[in-house]
Protein backbone atom coordinates (compact mmCIF):
# COMPACT_ATOMS: atom_id res chain seq x y z
CA UNK A 1 0.00 0.00 0.00
CA UNK A 2 1.37 3.13 -1.10
CA UNK A 3 1.78 6.69 1.36
CA UNK A 4 -0.20 10.13 0.54
CA UNK A 5 2.55 12.13 0.39
CA UNK A 6 0.38 15.07 -0.31
CA UNK A 7 -0.01 15.01 3.79
CA UNK A 8 3.50 15.22 4.24
CA UNK A 9 4.05 18.39 2.25
CA UNK A 10 0.93 20.21 4.07
CA UNK A 11 2.71 19.79 7.48
CA UNK A 12 5.75 22.01 6.67
CA UNK A 13 3.48 24.40 5.36
CA UNK A 14 1.28 24.38 8.88
CA UNK A 15 4.08 24.64 10.69
CA UNK A 16 5.18 27.61 8.75
CA UNK A 17 1.94 29.29 9.59
CA UNK A 18 1.95 28.75 13.19
CA UNK A 19 5.34 30.16 13.47
CA UNK A 20 4.25 33.40 11.51
CA UNK A 21 1.02 33.08 13.49
CA UNK A 22 3.36 33.46 16.58
CA UNK A 23 5.74 35.93 15.97
CA UNK A 24 5.21 40.17 16.03
CA UNK A 25 5.08 42.25 13.69
CA UNK A 26 7.45 45.62 13.62
CA UNK A 27 3.93 47.19 13.40
CA UNK A 28 2.53 45.37 16.45
CA UNK A 29 6.06 45.49 18.09
CA UNK A 30 6.24 49.91 17.52
CA UNK A 31 2.13 49.85 18.97
CA UNK A 32 3.49 48.24 21.84
CA UNK A 33 6.16 50.57 23.00
CA UNK A 34 3.93 53.68 22.06
CA UNK A 35 0.85 52.08 24.61
CA UNK A 36 3.93 51.61 27.27
CA UNK A 37 5.39 55.17 26.55
CA UNK A 38 1.64 56.59 26.89
CA UNK A 39 1.12 54.65 30.13
CA UNK A 40 4.54 55.68 31.77
CA UNK A 41 3.63 59.35 30.95
CA UNK A 42 0.33 59.04 32.97
CA UNK A 43 1.65 57.14 35.86
CA UNK A 44 5.17 58.81 36.37
CA UNK A 45 2.97 62.21 37.57
CA UNK A 46 1.69 60.22 39.85
CA UNK A 47 4.09 58.42 41.67
CA UNK A 48 5.68 61.51 42.03
CA UNK A 49 3.36 63.22 43.35
CA UNK A 50 2.85 60.19 45.96
CA UNK A 51 6.57 60.38 46.51
CA UNK A 52 5.89 63.90 47.34
CA UNK A 53 3.18 63.30 49.31
CA UNK A 54 5.39 60.20 51.63
CA UNK A 55 8.21 62.67 52.04
CA UNK A 56 5.71 65.53 53.36
CA UNK A 57 4.33 63.06 55.60
CA UNK A 58 7.60 62.22 57.24
CA UNK A 59 8.48 66.10 57.41
CA UNK A 60 5.42 66.39 59.44
CA UNK A 61 6.16 63.34 61.44
CA UNK A 62 9.91 65.00 62.58
CA UNK A 63 8.38 68.41 63.16
CA UNK A 64 5.66 66.85 65.46
CA UNK A 65 8.64 64.49 67.02
CA UNK A 66 10.76 67.95 67.64
CA UNK A 67 7.93 69.18 69.09
CA UNK A 68 6.94 66.52 71.66
CA UNK A 69 10.60 66.77 72.50
CA UNK A 70 10.71 70.61 73.60
CA UNK A 71 7.73 69.79 75.40
CA UNK A 72 9.78 67.59 77.64
CA UNK A 73 12.60 69.97 77.87
CA UNK A 74 10.33 72.60 78.87
CA UNK A 75 8.57 70.15 81.65
CA UNK A 76 12.03 69.35 82.85
CA UNK A 77 13.41 73.29 83.07
CA UNK A 78 10.88 75.20 85.30
CA UNK A 79 8.53 75.02 82.44
CA UNK A 80 11.38 77.67 80.28
CA UNK A 81 12.31 77.22 76.94
CA UNK A 82 16.02 77.25 76.37
CA UNK A 83 18.44 79.95 76.26
CA UNK A 84 21.60 78.72 73.73
CA UNK A 85 22.13 82.03 72.06
CA UNK A 86 25.81 80.95 72.31
CA UNK A 87 25.50 78.52 69.82
CA UNK A 88 23.95 80.79 67.89
CA UNK A 89 27.04 82.79 67.57
CA UNK A 90 29.78 79.36 67.92
CA UNK A 91 28.33 76.89 65.60
CA UNK A 92 30.28 76.61 62.38
CA UNK A 93 29.51 79.63 60.14
CA UNK A 94 28.51 82.05 63.39
CA UNK A 95 25.07 83.53 63.26
CA UNK A 96 23.77 84.47 59.64
CA UNK A 97 26.32 83.80 57.41
CA UNK A 98 24.48 85.15 54.21
CA UNK A 99 23.44 88.55 53.18
CA UNK A 100 20.24 87.96 51.33
CA UNK A 101 16.76 86.63 53.11
CA UNK A 102 16.04 85.74 55.85
CA UNK A 103 16.60 88.81 57.67
CA UNK A 104 17.62 86.39 60.50
CA UNK A 105 19.47 82.91 61.34
CA UNK A 106 16.33 80.56 62.12
CA UNK A 107 18.34 77.17 61.88
CA UNK A 108 17.82 74.71 64.58
CA UNK A 109 21.59 73.38 64.73
CA UNK A 110 21.28 74.69 68.76
CA UNK A 111 17.92 73.23 69.00
CA UNK A 112 19.39 69.41 67.88
CA UNK A 113 22.73 69.51 70.73
CA UNK A 114 19.84 70.76 73.47
CA UNK A 115 17.58 68.35 72.88
CA UNK A 116 19.49 65.13 72.17
CA UNK A 117 18.38 63.62 75.22
CA UNK A 118 14.51 63.89 74.22
CA UNK A 119 15.21 63.17 70.22
CA UNK A 120 15.89 59.62 68.62
CA UNK A 121 18.42 59.86 65.47
CA UNK A 122 19.59 62.81 64.11
CA UNK A 123 17.62 62.14 61.22
CA UNK A 124 14.82 63.83 62.59
CA UNK A 125 16.43 67.26 61.89
CA UNK A 126 16.60 66.87 57.66
CA UNK A 127 13.50 65.28 55.96
CA UNK A 128 14.55 63.35 52.84
CA UNK A 129 13.20 66.56 50.17
CA UNK A 130 15.70 68.85 52.70
CA UNK A 131 18.34 66.52 51.49
CA UNK A 132 18.03 66.72 47.79
CA UNK A 133 19.88 70.57 45.64
CA UNK A 134 19.33 73.13 46.04
CA UNK A 135 18.81 72.76 50.08
CA UNK A 136 20.93 69.96 50.80
CA UNK A 137 23.70 72.11 51.42
CA UNK A 138 22.22 75.82 51.00
CA UNK A 139 23.90 77.96 53.51
CA UNK A 140 20.46 79.58 54.95
CA UNK A 141 19.08 76.04 55.30
CA UNK A 142 21.69 73.28 56.38
CA UNK A 143 24.10 73.49 59.35
CA UNK A 144 26.36 71.27 61.09
CA UNK A 145 26.02 70.88 64.77
CA UNK A 146 30.01 70.43 64.73
CA UNK A 147 33.47 71.29 62.71
CA UNK A 148 33.52 67.55 62.29
CA UNK A 149 32.96 66.56 58.80
CA UNK A 150 30.47 63.64 59.95
CA UNK A 151 28.61 65.77 62.09
CA UNK A 152 25.07 65.81 61.77
CA UNK A 153 23.29 68.46 59.57
CA UNK A 154 20.23 70.25 60.12
CA UNK A 155 17.88 71.41 57.76
CA UNK A 156 14.89 72.76 59.67
CA UNK A 157 13.98 76.43 61.15
CA UNK A 158 13.19 77.75 64.26
CA UNK A 159 11.52 81.59 63.82
CA UNK A 160 11.25 82.59 67.66
CA UNK A 161 15.08 81.50 68.34
CA UNK A 162 16.94 83.15 65.39
CA UNK A 163 18.38 86.05 66.88
CA UNK A 164 21.28 86.33 69.32
CA UNK A 165 20.52 89.60 70.36
CA UNK A 166 21.53 90.59 74.20
CA UNK A 167 18.82 91.32 76.01
CA UNK A 168 16.12 88.96 74.03
CA UNK A 169 14.21 90.62 71.93
CA UNK A 170 10.39 90.66 72.61
CA UNK A 171 10.26 88.82 69.34
CA UNK A 172 11.82 85.52 70.64
CA UNK A 173 11.85 82.96 73.16
CA UNK A 174 14.76 82.38 74.75
CA UNK A 175 14.62 81.45 78.14
CA UNK A 176 10.61 82.58 78.61
CA UNK A 177 8.04 80.85 79.92
CA UNK A 178 4.92 79.54 76.97
CA UNK A 179 2.57 82.70 78.35
CA UNK A 180 5.23 85.24 78.43
CA UNK A 181 6.51 83.98 74.84
CA UNK A 182 3.20 84.89 73.24
CA UNK A 183 2.34 88.07 75.34
CA UNK A 184 6.19 89.51 74.02
CA UNK A 185 5.24 88.12 70.96
CA UNK A 186 2.46 90.41 70.72
CA UNK A 187 3.75 93.28 72.34
CA UNK A 188 6.70 93.18 69.60
CA UNK A 189 4.02 93.35 66.73
CA UNK A 190 5.87 91.41 64.96
CA UNK A 191 3.96 91.42 61.10
CA UNK A 192 5.34 88.12 60.26
CA UNK A 193 4.02 86.46 63.50
CA UNK A 194 0.45 88.40 63.26
CA UNK A 195 -1.63 89.08 66.96
CA UNK A 196 -1.62 85.52 68.12
CA UNK A 197 -4.37 84.29 70.28
CA UNK A 198 -2.08 81.92 72.32
CA UNK A 199 0.03 78.68 71.85
CA UNK A 200 -1.89 77.48 68.94
CA UNK A 201 -1.21 80.28 66.81
CA UNK A 202 2.44 80.42 67.13
CA UNK A 203 4.96 78.69 64.80
CA UNK A 204 7.82 76.83 66.75
CA UNK A 205 9.19 75.46 63.49
CA UNK A 206 8.82 75.26 60.14
CA UNK A 207 10.79 74.21 56.30
CA UNK A 208 12.58 75.97 54.82
CA UNK A 209 10.95 78.11 52.09
CA UNK A 210 11.62 81.65 49.57
CA UNK A 211 8.71 83.06 48.74
CA UNK A 212 8.63 84.85 44.88
CA UNK A 213 7.37 88.30 46.75
CA UNK A 214 10.38 89.34 48.58
CA UNK A 215 12.52 91.19 46.77
CA UNK A 216 15.78 90.26 48.84
CA UNK A 217 15.24 86.53 48.32
CA UNK A 218 18.35 85.23 45.65
CA UNK A 219 16.85 84.98 41.92
CA UNK A 220 17.91 81.33 41.88
CA UNK A 221 15.78 80.60 44.93
CA UNK A 222 12.80 82.86 44.47
CA UNK A 223 8.86 80.50 44.93
CA UNK A 224 11.33 77.98 46.33
CA UNK A 225 10.33 75.62 49.10
CA UNK A 226 11.46 72.21 50.53
CA UNK A 227 7.84 70.63 49.46
CA UNK A 228 6.91 72.40 46.30
CA UNK A 229 3.29 74.74 47.16
CA UNK A 230 3.88 75.27 51.08
CA UNK A 231 5.42 73.91 53.88
CA UNK A 232 4.76 71.91 57.30
CA UNK A 233 4.46 73.89 60.58
CA UNK A 234 5.22 73.16 64.06
CA UNK A 235 3.40 74.97 66.20
CA UNK A 236 3.71 76.35 69.72
CA UNK A 237 1.35 73.98 70.89
CA UNK A 238 2.66 70.95 70.09
CA UNK A 239 0.29 70.99 66.91
CA UNK A 240 1.33 70.43 63.08
CA UNK A 241 0.53 70.49 59.44
CA UNK A 242 0.35 71.82 55.94
CA UNK A 243 0.52 75.29 54.87
CA UNK A 244 -0.33 76.03 51.10
CA UNK A 245 1.73 79.21 49.85
CA UNK A 246 0.68 80.30 45.95
CA UNK A 247 4.43 82.47 46.82
CA UNK A 248 6.60 78.99 46.98
CA UNK A 249 5.27 77.12 43.90
CA UNK A 250 8.75 75.16 43.31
Amino acid sequence: MGFDNSAKRRIPSKGRRMIRRHAFTLIELLVVIAVIAVLAGLLLPVLSRAKAKGEQAECLGNLRQIGMAMALYVDDNDQRFPDRRDLKRSLPGGWKPWSSWPASDPRAGWASIVLSNYVVGADVWSCSSSRRAPFNDLVQIAQRTSAASNAPVTRYWMWRFDRADDPVPLDNFWSKAAGQAVADLKAAKNPAAGNPGGTADVELAVDGYFPDTIPAVDAALKGRSVHAGGRNRLFLDGHAGFLKDTRTPR
